[in-house]
């Protein structure tokens, strides 16, 4: 059995990384720019799709 863990972040703490607002991050969702899951109503984003996300805004910037 493989033990995989995924560090999972509130839409406040991808704020703070991304330096931007809480209508930012909903619509990064919205539009599938930025994964997420919904926990009990609750919505979390992984940590690796912040920096994916990260990524390929850099790599488009390029």
């Amino acid at each position: 059995m493989t033990t995989a863990t995924t560090e999972l972040l509130t839409v406040s703490d991808v704020m703070t990384r991304l330096k931007v607002g809480r209508s930012k991050v909903y619509d990064l969702i919205r539009t599938h720019r930025l994964a997420s899951i919904k926990i009990d109503g609750a919505r979390r984003i992984p940590a690796d799709a912040v920096r994916d996300f990260i990524q390929h805004q850099l790599e488009e910037a390029a």
